[in-house]
């Protein structure tokens, strides 16, 4: 009777003693770790979700210390802590100052943007909108503090009845049960059966049993498990994706992108399925719309729909991705035109609500093209499948919506470094050749967020994406005023790997330089270079017979060709690539004294600023290790490699510029100290940043994959060889990491001829009361609609 239970369990338990053996061969110098804080906090520790149960697992693993230490490592990174950041975000004052006009028209963009927004859910993992939808069931019916008092009947602690607020606070924040930031898995910090018991003493269990049951049947497993490939965004082996189906491997997305370059088309608002033919691979592309018929219909002269053969492959492009959530998206952006302040809001308006309605991206370039014409609004806003960060491949983009009113004060300082641009882009270290021929001066605003939906808020944006539109007709840069002022507060005794006297000039200055980095970042840094191109009429560009290879020497032998773009040929690496120019053109431009000026700060605060920036790159560079996955030796967000890559640039350097050693903390633990020599920024650190950036640059405008990814990869690399031993390190940073904060949005509302704001308290039951009351008027259609296209694309995911 126990024979079959116990050999599963012992094939686990000699499984995972096995890799811990291994374990111990490729991180020879250090083994344990110790409890986290939470731990400590009396909260519970997460079993994994493998053949054994929780507490076999906790007992096999007594028989190993090392095995246990192991345990509490991982389950430590996949859990959100009871005490994680929660902040409300303060947009009441900015939202008070507009019109009524203008709170209209912000009212419907906003109501664009969050039904947009749950498309996140579908584009994250199988069962993130089935989760969604459990938890709006639930709240709906009962408020965080109504429900409190089931949940101490039903057997839980306090703790563990925050634990689940906190994840499900979680699951909104990120859109999804994969962190938006790192896209690591996190699932909730009590035990399942306590949760399963929560659920079913909910009064919408209670009212809606078999439904509730089914729910929760089809997505418990997934919810708890930490199978390895689940643990992490990825593509095939290396982790879950939704833009790909299961059984596609990188291949599949190399070929993919060769047709959809072949028929001009872009991979933005597509994801990729495959299944077999005949033993033959075959594709569908999918394209994001409201309309779901594959010919053409009203409003558009021939459809890119349709079944075509493409290197003896068969790929059909068909609408209706996402299709009940791109209908209202398309309907609040006709309600929003109403209250347009000039026509070229309206027209961007019409062209977005035709992007949505009949997946095409040309309508978005188009539309995009009128935003950016739509100089200094009171009310900014973007929306579409913008960023690709989250595509394995880096070319599909996540969808986003914000709605934001502009900081007057602080624009005004962004405002002058744009009048300022073409004076500092000759400072940059490529030769004149590789920057734009013209720099189209874009809007650069500082704006208080009212909404912003999608799997995460940035601190600032560079927008749109599109090369030939940024290239030629120009771009706009935001700085998130409100985000920043929050996101970045510092609290001394959280304050890691510095040494003691650097930390209050870091609390004093973090923000202030930040804002600096950030306004280089996104005017400079992806406003700056230039992309050599032969397009389809076999025109150049650039003067292929004089512009040569600075590095080399040579004339440039390789550059883009028709519909390439740097996504598209990059791939893999774009994301990171970009981010980590971008921010090497930050710390360049930052010793600039005019540019600092800008910002108000001169003398001593100005050093102390340019100071506390590159001290807080380095540090970013080793606090990203967290962000690096050793199985699958990749890397989980973009900007963190970036940063990753900027210390390596600076600790090669040399000279004493930057230090990093490990030591023993205070608590007895492993820790780290990083250090910087602030007398040798001007010299050593100018002169390492000068040379990298321009190898960045030529790389890029040569459109030279092969070198790009050598260097990149090489720099991104992460061992336990050479002076540094980062593959220790990066535990010391798992062991010490903080989680990252989660913000509360507010909600408007329709009163009559106004529009009401709805604020919520910075906490879990706030964040979760924001979520149930957004969706309260077609809330059922709303959940079943989600629940449907979850279940039409489950069969893609095995």
């Amino acid at each position: 009777m126990f024979g079959g239970p116990l050999s599963m369990v012992n094939l686990c338990f000699n499984r995972l003693l096995l890799r811990c053996s291994r374990s111990w061969k490729r991180y020879p110098t250090r083994m344990g770790f110790e409890p986290t804080r939470a731990e400590h906090n009396g909260l519970a520790v997460h079993r994994l979700n493998h053949s054994a149960t929780s507490s076999d697992i906790r007992t096999l693993s007594s028989s190993s210390s090392v095995l246990n230490m192991e345990l509490k490592m991982v389950d430590s990174q996949y859990y959100l802590p009871n005490d994680i950041g929660i902040s409300a975000l303060d947009c009441g004052e900015a939202f008070r100052l507009l019109s009524p006009q203008e709170k209209m028209y912000a009212h419907y963009l906003s109501r664009a943007a969050w039904y947009g927004g749950l498309a996140v859910l579908l584009q994250t993992s199988p069962e993130s909108a089935n989760i969604f939808v459990l938890l709006q069931k639930i709240f709906r019916k009962q408020t965080p503090a109504q429900l409190e008092q089931v949940a101490t009947t039903a057997g839980l602690s306090s703790e563990e009845y925050q634990a689940f607020l906190v994840y499900a606070a979680g699951l909104y924040a990120n859109m999804g049960n994969y962190k938006s930031f790192g896209d690591t898995k996190f699932i909730p910090n009590l035990p399942k059966d306590k949760l399963d018991a929560l659920m079913k003493a909910s009064q919408a269990f209670q009212d809606q049993p078999s439904d509730m049951k089914a729910l929760w049947d089809s997505c418990s497993c997934r919810l708890y498990s930490l199978e390895d490939r689940q643990k992490q965004l990825g593509l095939g082996d290396k982790g879950i994706t939704t833009y790909f189906s299961g059984n596609c491997c990188l291949e599949d997305a190399e070929l993919a992108q060769k047709f959809l370059d072949s028929k001009k088309l872009s991979a933005y608002n597509t994801r990729l399925f495959k299944r077999e033919n005949g033993g033959k691979a075959c594709y569908e592309v999918r394209l994001a719309s409201a309309v779901q018929k594959d010919c053409a219909v009203e409003g558009e002269c021939n459809s890119c729909c349709g079944s075509f053969n493409f290197e003896d492959t068969e790929f059909t492009v068909k609408r209706g991705d996402y299709a009940p959530l791109m209908e209202k998206v398309s309907h609040y952006l006709d309600k929003a035109q109403t209250y347009a302040a000039n026509e070229n809001q309206r027209k961007m308006l019409e062209e977005y609500s035709r992007s949505f309605t009949l997946g095409s991206i040309e309508a978005h370039k188009e539309g995009s093209r009128h935003w950016i014409k739509d100089k200094g609004p009171i009310v900014e806003s973007y929306i579409g499948f913008i960023e690709s960060y989250r595509d394995p491949f880096g070319s599909r983009g996540e969808f986003e919506g914000f709605v934001a009113v502009v900081n007057k004060a602080m624009s005004e300082r962004f405002a002058k470094l744009v009048s300022s641009a073409e004076v500092l882009l000759p400072e940059l270290p490529w030769p004149r050749e590789y920057e734009k021929d013209t720099f189209l001066k874009p809007d650069f605003t500082s704006l208080d967020v009212l909404t912003f939906a999608g799997s995460g808020i940035p601190a600032g944006i560079n927008i749109p994406n599109y090369d030939d539109i940024r290239q030629s007709e120009g771009f706009k840069n935001v700085s998130l005023g409100n985000v920043l002022a929050v996101a970045y507060a510092t609290q001394k005794e959280k304050l890691t790997f510095l040494e003691e006297e650097d930390k209050d000039l870091f609390i004093k200055w973090k923000g202030p330089s930040f804002e600096v980095q950030v306004g280089l970042h996104e005017l400079l840094g992806h406003g700056s270079g230039k992309l050599f191109v032969q397009d389809d009429k076999g025109k150049f560009n650039f003067d292929q017979t004089k512009v040569t290879n600075p590095e080399t020497g040579e004339l440039v032998s390789s550059w883009y060709r028709g519909s390439e773009t740097w996504d598209s040929k990059f791939s893999t690496i774009a994301s990171s690539y970009e981010e980590c120019r971008a921010e090497c053109v930050g710390l360049h431009l930052c010793l600039n004294n005019p540019v600092l000026s800008i910002f108000g700060h001169e003398g001593q605060d100005a050093e102390d600023v340019v100071y506390i920036n590159w001290l807080s790159m380095v540090r970013a560079g080793l606090l990203g290790l967290e962000f690096y996955t050793p199985e699958s030796k990749s890397w989980r967000q973009a900007h963190m490699q970036a940063r990753f890559v900027i210390l390596r640039v600076l600790l090669e350097a040399g000279e004493g510029l930057v230090g990093l050693e490990e030591v023993t903390g205070k608590d007895g633990k492993p820790d780290a100290r990083i250090t910087l020599d602030r007398s040798k920024i001007h010299t050593v650190g100018k002169h390492a940043i000068h040379r990298f950036l321009q190898k960045l640059q030529v790389l890029k405008s040569t459109a030279d994959v092969e070198g790009g990814r050598a260097m990149y990869n090489g720099y991104s690399a992460v061992g336990d060889d050479g002076a540094h031993n980062f593959l220790r390190l990066r535990e010391t940073v798992l062991l010490r990491k903080e989680a990252r904060k989660m913000f509360v949005q507010a909600n408007s509302r329709v009163n009559g001829d106004s529009v009401e704001l709805v604020e919520y308290e910075g906490s879990a039951a706030g964040l979760i009361r924001s979520f149930t009351e957004r969706f309260e008027e077609d809330a059922e259609k709303l959940e079943a609609d989600l629940l449907e296209m979850s279940k039409r694309d489950s069969p893609c995911w095995c």
